[in-house]
């Protein structure tokens, strides 16, 4: 050998050291531990379950969690033959290691100046995969040689097959044979076709770049090289080569909606236990709309790169009248392994909180034209230290009627709301709206302490777009059994919970969120499609939302960071996360009738002076309609101005979206200012 050729392989690690103690076996091989079958046998005809839209389109499957022990006899022997010539040609003849492919590879990696191949047996593998580290090392190596030796001596060449093909790694969380042949194609083992056993016997030599799934140059590039070693070796004719190169096996399309389906996955095994995913054989009619969850996933993701790359976001979309989530996006990437924001993670909603304390105060008779001041007061803890609540920036507005209070999102009015009504009347309202809350927040719940889900969020919100009606979020529409041939339905759970009068006040209250308040940049939305809604921003510019809502559709969005990374000034409900909205809600809103929310016939309408509350006088400057539950609108005409009645005319007609005449106070962005 020269010397740079020596050189060369004492780089690579490999020496001939290592050629020559495995092949004399100077050390006696570890003893092998018996624990290889610790999963159960597959079931016979095991399936997934199978996900359509609300319109019939292919949405994705859900697959069995549990790892099943495939037994050779059930393993195609073309997948065996396939599996042999592209990953240990030399597998019946050798004893757990091929001196002859470790020279070859030797040699090769010499050559090439690096680690090319690493001459590794099936058993080999096996033993890595099963008892040792990825450690790249001689003495890990030497290891590996010694308990592969053992191995051959336990068990015979067709039970370590199947012990590889149960223990190695497929790509996409498939581990072992009967996860990839579910994942991939959707069948047991035993029908694998030969097209599709050539595609798998090609993973695990690089499993993220070579699985069915991966770029489809890779792809079948790594599956012509499989074919090609078989010819080599006589496995398959050259004629049998080119047929499964012309009719290339097609894999099962990639579930889309991975969040959706993931929650449908859990109300699955909240309805029926773990089991029913194992057993699979079913069809499930999702609540989803698959166009919109298309644009939910591409609006989302632009609007929140557009912002920041390291942010990320979520978004929920539902009927407000059935409850049926149309679309659910809880990621900006929409990938399946991460966290899933729509459902499960939990924020602080900020102000996003604060129109289920209006109408709970509307409820107990308190009215939208009423005046507060917002005039800063403190509160004693419990631990001895007085809490002072803020507006946004440390403002002080003075006196403000509440319909103002909640456009501005006047935080300091807020607290004093709900001290007003008590906290434990608050939490018991706000849970018949959907939304459970922790007393022992305090009055601190009125800034949106409490950690909240977007879609529980989303769904408390539906009673204020449908008259009072609170419709439970459903993503199950219906369940067909394959195996039992029976359907089960899943209908809409609606309950009234808010008094119509109640929801159409503060919808009206929410409006002008969008027209003068925390979100007028939506103005032009609102006159063209009736809408209403709240922003929400936590103080340290964490989370960002806004949830807002036509008569038919309500929309809830989440920007924010994962971890304490404050956004900065700026960094509010409605700046952030109310274009991205409007993006999405112009999207969705294009087929649908524009229809403005009904007023019940309990709500009547008085002009009032909105300086003072009281019904409007002849010599009032400023003049307003205001909407009341029926008997707590005001009886007495302004004193301010003279007290006297307006000269009785016709009255105009109500346009919805007339705008407030704005107070003289400047706007505010949106903070819960804790």
């Amino acid at each position: 050998m020269s010397h740079s050729l020596y050189i060369r392989c004492k780089k690579l690690g490999y020496f001939a050291l290592l050629g020559v103690s495995l092949a004399v076996g100077l050390v006696a091989a570890a003893p092998v531990q018996d624990d290889f079958a610790t999963y159960p046998p597959q079931p016979v005809g095991v399936s997934s379950i199978t996900v359509i839209d609300n319109q019939g389109r292919y949405v994705g499957r859900i697959l069995p969690q549990k790892r099943y022990w495939v037994s050779i006899d059930h393993i195609p022997a073309f997948l065996q033959k396939a599996m042999v010539a592209i990953e240990d040609a030399r597998f019946y003849e050798h004893g757990g290691i091929d001196i002859r492919g470790i020279a070859r590879a030797l040699m090769k990696d010499v050559v090439k100046g690096k680690l090319v191949e690493g001459g590794s047996t099936i058993t080999q593998q096996l033993v890595k995969n099963k008892y040792l580290t990825g450690e790249k090392s001689i003495d890990r190596k030497v290891k590996e040689a010694r308990l592969a030796m053992e191995l051959e001596k336990k068990y015979s060449k067709q039970q370590i097959l199947e012990m590889y093909f149960n223990e190695i790694y497929f790509g996409n969380g498939a581990m072992g044979i009967a996860q990839a042949a579910r994942l991939y194609f959707d069948k047991n083992t035993e029908e694998l076709t030969d097209g599709e056993c050539a595609l798998l016997a090609g993973v695990p030599k690089n499993p993220g770049r070579y699985n069915p799934l991966g770029k489809p140059a890779n792809v079948a590039g790594r599956r012509d090289v499989v074919l090609k070693r078989m010819v080599e070796l006589n496995v398959i004719t050259s004629r049998q080569r080119q047929t499964l190169r012309a009719h290339p096996a097609a894999t099962h399309e990639p579930g889309k909606a991975p969040h959706y389906l993931a929650h449908i996955r859990a109300k699955l095994i909240e309805r029926y236990g773990a089991e029913v995913i194992e057993q699979g054989g079913l069809e499930v009619t999702a609540a989803l709309d698959l166009n919109l969850q298309k644009q939910a996933e591409q609006i989302l993701r632009e609007g929140v790169k557009r912002i920041s790359p390291e942010l990320q976001g979520a978004l929920v979309c539902l009927d407000p009248t059935t409850g049926d989530v149309l679309a659910a996006v809880g990621d900006v990437e929409a990938t399946q392994n991460s966290i899933n924001r729509a459902f499960s993670s939990k924020r602080q909603p900020g102000s996003a909180i604060k129109p289920l304390i209006y109408a709970a105060a509307l409820e107990k008779g308190i009215t939208a034209s009423s005046l507060w001041n917002d005039r800063p007061t403190a509160y004693k803890r419990g631990n001895g230290e007085v809490w002072k609540p803020m507006n946004y920036g440390r403002e002080q507005y003075g006196e403000q009627s509440l319909r103002q209070a909640l456009a501005y999102s006047n935080n300091v009015i807020t607290v004093k709301l709900l001290e007003a009504i008590g906290v434990p009347y608050f939490v018991d309202f706000a849970g018949k709206m959907g939304l459970p809350l922790r007393a022992q927040n305090g009055l601190s719940l009125a800034l949106g302490t409490d950690e909240v889900t977007l879609n529980d969020l989303v769904q408390a919100y539906t009673p204020l777009a449908t008259g009072g009606a609170r419709a439970e979020a459903r993503t199950i529409l219906r369940i067909y059994d394959r195996r039992r041939r029976a359907w089960t339905d899943n209908p809409p759970a609606v309950s009234q919970v808010l008094a119509p009068a109640t929801a159409f006040i503060t919808t009206r209250m929410l409006q002008d969120v969008m027209t003068y308040g925390t979100a007028k940049t939506l103005k032009k939305f609102s006159q063209e499609h009736p809408s209403a809604g709240k922003t929400g921003t936590t103080d340290d510019y964490r989370d960002a939302w806004f949830i807002g809502y036509t008569p038919q559709l309500i929309t809830g969005i989440w920007v924010g960071y994962d971890k304490p990374r404050p956004g900065g000034q700026g960094f509010t409900g409605g700046a952030v996360a109310a274009p991205i909205w409007e993006r999405f809600m112009r999207k969705a809103v294009t087929s649908k009738p524009v229809v403005d929310f009904p007023k019940p016939d309990t709500v009547v309408t008085v002009s009032i002076d909105p300086t003072t509350g009281y019904l409007a006088s002849v010599d009032c400057p400023k003049k307003q309609d205001e909407f009341y539950l029926s008997g707590s609108e005001p009886k007495e005409y302004c004193p301010k101005h003279g007290g006297k009645p307006l000269t009785p005319v016709s009255p105009p007609p109500l346009q919805p979206d007339a705008e407030m005449p704005q107070p003289e106070v400047p706007s505010t962005p949106d903070g819960n200012g804790t």
